[in-house]
């Protein structure tokens, strides 16, 4: 079970790696081995299933993405708490967006879901 402590902190630090820019720290949360899915996939980097694995694979999507993206920005509006997991509710440069992240094995990410809202 996560922790508010721990949600807290980690939702802060999230948002505030990705607001810096900071490739490495944002790639920091996840584990090696971690998936990442999000519609953007299927756009940015042409990826059918919408799912990329390993951080070699996912930071080159973000980097992409901020380098299309210069001036993006996240403002961090819920954290949601499950057993084993988080959802970041965020407003972003797609507008509201929330990001589901499961901790199979400690306290990185090893799975992420990206959403964004239809009619923002």
């Amino acid at each position: 079970m996560l922790s508010a402590e721990f949600a807290t902190s980690f939702a802060q630090e999230w948002i505030s790696a990705w607001n810096a820019h900071d490739l490495p720290r944002i790639l920091s949360h996840y584990e090696d081995d971690f998936e990442m899915s999000s519609p953007l996939i299927r756009t940015l980097v042409k990826e059918a299933s919408g799912t990329l694995k390993g951080k070699d694979a996912v930071g080159a999507y973000w980097s992409l993405a901020l380098t299309r993206m210069p001036t993006l920005h996240f403002t961090l509006e819920h954290v949601l708490v499950g057993a084993n997991s988080l959802t970041l509710v965020y407003q972003g440069a797609r507008g509201t967006s929330a990001e589901v992240f499961y901790f199979d094995r400690g306290e990185r990410v090893s799975r992420a879901f990206a959403h964004y809202a239809l009619n923002d």
